[in-house]
């Protein structure tokens, strides 16, 4: 068992990663793979592909031109991670569908997009960006990886192209006068971490009560799953409760060992920082050794149904983060089902997988990419085709309260988000849903990240960066061009 009970560093361990690590390739040492996010060699081949959907559904491509706002898709349809990208890339791909078919475009322009099949591997991540970024019109990168975020962070600067990362990536990043051209929306594994420790704080009576508990923290041995240390650190060092860390060797489909060492040392609460088959076997460990599943919660990428299905009635109780609310009910997804597979031009394979978590969270990321063109033409002209620079403005300048949101169709699907140079992620908050075994319900209401934790570790990590990086804060001026 390792505990640990030490201060938290400035610079999050996957930031640390960044400076050593971006751009290596996701093959061979344990290094690479901790760069990756871990992609098995299973997830692919060489070279980076057009992806394509199994079992009928209908991912395509809308050919990019100079007249159409274009949208590279990266995904993984294949390899470990596969039945999580699937829906997180059907959801992306249909809303583009719907506004196409919908609306006629954004403003009247055309949307193109075109997805490549990146396994999940860093390597190829980046064959892809570097294949998809000349395309005419592109507008902006969703890496779907927090290896391949780490890798093109410092590729975006200069190819002036921003990068879209919903609730994922590089924690730091959320300060916008030192990251000027990435987007954390909707939060990170730092703000994750913060409201599950106030989320169990609440439920113990209050965060004084978290003094002499033991919280064992289960994670993805790579950049994904370390992300949320520095921070739980901080939590355990202000409340007193030991953090047991217990990291799984990538894809995560062995787990026993784990799992006997918390047998062993009987941790009040497992948080679970999971990605794919890893979710579901460590629910399955968990049954077997006979830890209390309403005692484990899981980061918003361990809360989706792939995690829990092949589980049933064995992960009923289980908890995870909720970015994103689930269900057909929201009139968007009404709109999908109506404009897009009535007309038999939905991607995904089943309409049943419409309204699922990880769909929905596509079709939320793909919305908030849309409504960026939308504040980019409403400064720098309706109706044209915007830059990849003049998009990254209205990725700074998005504002969409509830009315907007309502308007949109999405309800309270996701929390409302106002981005700003200083704030490049708009949102903090996150509800915890339950899985009763049949069906994922909404457990609380929205709870923020608590800024008197977050922000001085934001500052002083993204200071640290730019520092080690020669990158100069932005000015007053850069701010309000």
């Amino acid at each position: 068992m390792t505990t640990l009970q030490f201060r938290p560093a400035l610079l999050s361990v996957a930031a640390a990663a960044l400076l050593a690590l971006a751009g290596c390739g996701d093959k061979g040492s344990s290094t690479s793979t901790a760069a990756s996010g871990a992609a098995s060699g299973a997830a692919a081949g060489t070279a980076a592909a057009p992806a394509a959907t199994g079992g009928g559904g209908k991912s395509v491509t809308v050919e990019a031109s100079a007249d159409k706002q274009f949208f590279p898709l990266l995904s993984y349809r294949t390899g470990p991670y596969a039945p999580n990208g699937i829906p997180w890339a059907d959801g992306k791909q249909d809303y583009l569908k719907l506004v196409n078919e919908r609306d006629g475009g954004i403003n009247g322009v055309k949307i193109a997009f075109e997805e490549c099949e990146t396994g999940y591997a860093t390597d190829r991540g980046v064959e892809c960006y570097e294949r998809l970024k000349t395309k005419p019109g592109v507008a902006m990168f969703d890496p779907q990886s927090t290896g391949i975020t780490f890798a093109l962070t410092e590729k975006a600067p200069v190819d002036k192209i921003p990068l879209q990362t919903f609730g994922y990536g590089l924690s730091v990043s959320q300060d916008g006068t030192h990251f000027k051209w990435n987007f954390p929306n909707m939060g990170s594994y730092w703000t994750g971490a913060d409201v599950l420790i106030q989320h169990l704080g609440q439920k113990e009576g209050g965060l004084d009560k978290l003094k002499g508990k033991k919280i064992a923290l289960v994670y993805h041995d790579s950049p994904f799953g370390k992300e949320p240390i520095p921070l739980l650190q901080k939590r355990a060092e202000m409340h007193g409760f030991e953090l047991q860390m217990l990291p799984v060797t990538a894809p995560g489909v062995e787990q026993k060992a784990t799992w006997l060492q918390v047998r062993q040392s009987k941790p009040d609460y497992v948080l679970l920082w999971g990605w794919g088959v890893m979710n579901s076997t460590a629910l399955k460990e968990a049954q077997a050794t006979g830890f209390p599943r309403d005692k484990m919660y899981g980061v918003w990428w361990a809360g989706a149904e792939p995690d829990v299905k092949d589980v049933g009635q064995g992960a009923a109780g289980y908890n995870a983060l909720a970015l994103n609310g689930s269900g057909q009910q929201f009139p968007v997804i009404q709109d999908i089902l109506k404009h897009v597979y009535d007309k038999n031009n939905g991607t995904a394979s089943s309409r049943d997988e419409v309204g699922t978590v990880l769909y929905n969270r596509g079709v939320a990321i793909q919305m908030l990419s849309v409504e960026a063109v939308k504040a980019a033409q409403e400064k720098f002209g309706k109706g044209k085709v915007m830059t990849a620079e003049q998009v990254r403005w209205g990725m700074e300048n998005l504002n969409l309260d509830k009315a907007k949101l309502e308007a949109l169709g999405f309800g309270d699907m996701i929390h409302p988000i106002a981005t700003t140079c200083q704030d490049h992620m708009g949102s903090t908050a996150a509800r915890v849903q339950t899985w009763d075994g049949s069906k994922w319900n909404i457990q609380t209401d929205w709870i923020q990240g608590d800024a008197a934790v977050l922000d001085p570790l934001i500052k002083e990590g993204a200071a640290k960066y730019a520092s080690e990086k020669g990158i100069q804060a932005r000015t007053a001026e850069d701010c309000n061009a």
